[in-house]
Order: structure tokens, then C-alpha cells, then sequence
């Protein structure tokens, strides 16, 4: 018999780092290898390390923040504390527009795979068809069987780890040295420009493929000792997947060479090539099952975001937050069926631009707030202390501002008119004066308990 009044028990350090490793691992590491390569040939092994490289002084900066809070909410959370109620707001809808633009991204790319061996899905209708029952599906359990949520993830974690390891494992043997000749394109070799260009071709969509580390946060509340263990597990993630799409791109290359570029399933023909049918046909059951899962853990964490912005920190109207007697917040999860079906008309590769640039939108408040928190002191940090002061986050701003040069008009449009809007309702949203007496509560009871381990 289990008690009512229990604790439930808390995430352990080795459970946080699994949802970070499929937080991160998504139908990027799987599709884009084909249009990285095709940018920058074998030197985007260099590119994708120095992304790595980026990505990781951003990482720590989050690390650094959440070893200062202990509430769940991340990027939008920080931002609240260090700029205020509208920067926290504006953060919040980001937040939740990147959910919904992740989503959208893994539908598209589950659709992406069904059309490489199911010609039916070329047809414009029925591949609309196959874009509304996924996102109704996903609705529909989020409405009645939320308790699935766990097993699809964990299966979902298993199925990619196993599938990009036996790719790397089996396909090491049938490398072809040959296919490494090509290190950089022509079009890149004719001068200092036409490089810079090839090289922030490649950085987007490599950049993309490590975007998930910024949801690790959200959850903090469910974690064991988070200013401790989420620093770490960040650290541990990003060494992990680096690692991992390194040894997934050379073998992809290795397999494939020049033909890489052209595959729309780049790692299932890249497998195809080396071993046959087999490779083919196991890379697709295990991308289908991963990319599933990734959707599908979107599908439930975005509008819990949305939710829990109204209901326990009144940014949004009440309502927005409205639950019904499965404890499912129906109303953020049709606001967010409605705009991730929406996005879902566009291609693969404008989602993952639309994805990087709201992580760019929450990356850079962010850091700004490190280096706020670092001058004032304001909440000290338990558990890990960012190395050399100001350098680290300076470093990681003037390289999230260098992003900027590489969205297209289109993406940045959609970017502005989003906030746009979000800023414009923020002025008819009544302020929650109960919301706001609870997060002035939490802060205080968070001043306190970091007064009383100075004093320590």
C-alpha cells in the first residue's frame, strides 16, 4: 500500500544524465549529416568541434545558473531574477515556441524517413494526412495517458543509444580510407569569404544538434540535489554526445564519401552501403523509434511550460493553465497541437533554423545573467563555480551574436514577429498577485538558505 503523503522519490544523477542524452539526441543527429557534409566535406569533423566547443561554454554558463536555483524553469526562470517580470515572460514564450518548433522539427523528420521506403508520403495530401494524425495522436495520449510518457521515453533513450552504436561499432569495419580524400569543397577553397560562408553553412545545423542540452534544467524540482547534479550531468552530456556525433560523422563519411551529401536518409544509406539491406532496414526501425520518442516527450513537456507559466507564476491568464481529471493541461496542449501543426507545413531545415534561433533568443539573456550574478553576487552558487570570472561568458556571448549572422530573413521575421506579439499581450495580461507573492516567497526562502551556507 502506498502512502499518500510520500515524497515522490527524486531523479538520481544517472537518470537526469538519460534524459539529457535524449533531451539532445534527436532526428538531427540522423538527417543532418548529409547537409554538414555537403557544406564542408570532411572538415566538418573541425566544424562540429568547435561548435562543440560553443555549445559547451554555454553549457557551463546554464551550469552555473542552475547551481544558483534550485526551481524548475531554466532559461526563463534565470532571466525572471535577473531582468524581471517581462524578461522572464518573454523568456517563457520562447521557451515554449522552441518546444513547439522541436516538435514540429521531429514530425517533419519522421514523415522525412516514412517517405525514403513508403512512396505514398511524396503525395502533398497525404503526407498533410500523416502531419494531423501525429500531432493528434500525440494530443490525444497527452490527454488520456500521460502515465505512457516514461516507458516511450525510456525506449525511446535505449533505441537511439543502440542504434547510433551499432552503427559506429559494425560500420567501422567497412570504412573506406578513399572516401576521407575529399577534406574541403572547391567552392570553399576560392577564397577567405566563400570559407566564412561554407563554414556558417555548417555551424546551424551542427548547432542543432546539441540544442536539447538547455531542457535539462526544466525539471529541477523533480531532481536530487539539482545544484550539484545538474551542473555535472550538463558537463557529462555534451562530452558524451560530442564523442558520439564525432565517431557518427567520420564512420558516415567513411561509408559514403561524396555520395553523403545526396542521401536524404544519410545514416540508414550510409549503413546500406557497407553491409546491405539489413543496415538499411535496422537504422530505419531505430530512427523511427527514437525520433518518435523525442516528439513525443515535446508533445508532453511544451505545454506543461505553457501550463505552469500561468498557473504558478501568473504571466498568462489562468485559464491557459487549465487541467482536466487525467491532471493533462488541455489547454496548453491544444495551443500547442495548433502551432506545432502550423510550423509542421514548413521544410525540415527552416524548423531547425527556427529551433537554433530560439535557443539563441533564450542562450544570450542567459549568459547576460551569469555575468550580472557574477558582479553582484546576488545568489551564490552551491555545488559549481564557473572558472575565470567574466571570460567564460564573454567568449560564449560574442559566439551566440555570431549565430545571428547566419539565420535567413524568413527565420528572423518569424522570430520577431513572435516576440512582437508576445510583448503585446503582455500588456493586457492582469499581474497574478498570488503568483507574484509565491516567486517573491521562493526567492526570499532561496536568499536565505544561500546566506545561511555562506555563513557555513
Amino acid at each position: 500500500m502506498t502512502n499518500k503523503g510520500s515524497v515522490p522519490k527524486k531523479l538520481s544523477f544517472i537518470s537526469i544524465y538519460f534524459l539529457g542524452i535524449n533531451a539532445v539526441i534527436g532526428s538531427g543527429t540522423f538527417l543532418l549529416p548529409s547537409v554538414i557534409y555537403r557544406y564542408m566535406n570532411l572538415s566538418a569533423i573541425f566544424v562540429l568541434l568547435c561548435t562543440a566547443i560553443t555549445v559547451s561554454m554555454i553549457a557551463l554558463c546554464y551550469a552555473d545558473l542552475s547551481s544558483r536555483f534550485t526551481g524548475s524553469g531554466a532559461a526563463w526562470l534565470y532571466s525572471y531574477n535577473a531582468f524581471g517580470r517581462f524578461a522572464g515572460y518573454e523568456l517563457g514564450i520562447f521557451t515554449w515556441f522552441l518546444g513547439c518548433t522541436t516538435l514540429s522539427a521531429e514530425v517533419v523528420a519522421l514523415l522525412t524517413i516514412l517517405k525514403s521506403f513508403l512512396p505514398i508520403f511524396k503525395n502533398p495530401y497525404v503526407y498533410a494526412g500523416g502531419v494531423i494524425f501525429l500531432i493528434l495522436l500525440f494530443s490525444i495520449i497527452n490527454f488520456f495517458g500521460r502515465s505512457w510518457v516514461k516507458v516511450v521515453n525510456n525506449i525511446s533513450a535505449a533505441a537511439k543509444i543502440i542504434t547510433l552504436v551499432v552503427f559506429i561499432v559494425v560500420g567501422v569495419f567497412f570504412i573506406k580510407f578513399t572516401n576521407f580524400s575529399h577534406v574541403i569543397p572547391h567552392a570553399a577553397l576560392t577564397g577567405f569569404m566563400p570559407f566564412v560562408k561554407h563554414f556558417g553553412a555548417a555551424f546551424t545545423p551542427i548547432f542543432y544538434l546539441f540544442t536539447g542540452f538547455s531542457f535539462i534544467p526544466i525539471a529541477a524540482k523533480q531532481m536530487n540535489n539539482p545544484e550539484k547534479n545538474i551542473p555535472r550531468v550538463l558537463i557529462a552530456v555534451m562530452t558524451s554526445v560530442t564523442i558520439l556525433d564525432c565517431l557518427m560523422l567520420l564512420v558516415a563519411i567513411g561509408l559514403s564519401g561524396e555520395k553523403l551529401g545526396g542521401y536524404s536518409n544519410p545514416l540508414a544509406n550510409a549503413l546500406k552501403t557497407g553491409v546491405g539491406e539489413w543496415g538499411f532496414a535496422f537504422m530505419i526501425v531505430g530512427m523511427l523509434i527514437s525520433i518518435f520518442g523525442v516528439a513525443f516527450s515535446a508533445s508532453f513537456n511544451t505545454p506543461s511550460l505553457i501550463a505552469s507559466l500561468a498557473t504558478e507564476h501568473g504571466m498568462l491568464p489562468r485559464w491557459i493553465g487549465k487541467k482536466n481529471k487525467h491532471d493533462a493541461p488541455w489547454v496548453g496542449i491544444i495551443f500547442t497541437a495548433i502551432l506545432s501543426g502550423a510550423l509542421a507545413t514548413q521544410s525540415y531545415l527552416f524548423l531547425v533554423s527556427c529551433t537554433v534561433l530560439a535557443s539563441f533568443v533564450q542562450y544570450v539573456p542567459s549568459i547576460l545573467a551569469v555575468i550580472k550574478f557574477k558582479h553582484t553576487d546576488e545568489y551564490p552558487t552551491h555545488g559549481f563555480s564557473l572558472p575565470g570570472k567574466y571570460t567564460i561568458p564573454i567568449i560564449a556571448l560574442i559566439i551566440s551574436c555570431y549565430m545571428i549572422t547566419n539565420f535567413t530573413v524568413p527565420t528572423l521575421l518569424l522570430g520577431t514577429v513572435v516576440a512582437v506579439i508576445a510583448a503585446a499581450c503582455y500588456f493586457f495580461i492582469k499581474e497574478d498577485k498570488v503568483a507574484e507573492e509565491k516567486h517573491e516567497s521562493f526567492l526570499a526562502r532561496l536568499r536565505n538558505k544561500a546566506f545561511d551556507k555562506t555563513k557555513k
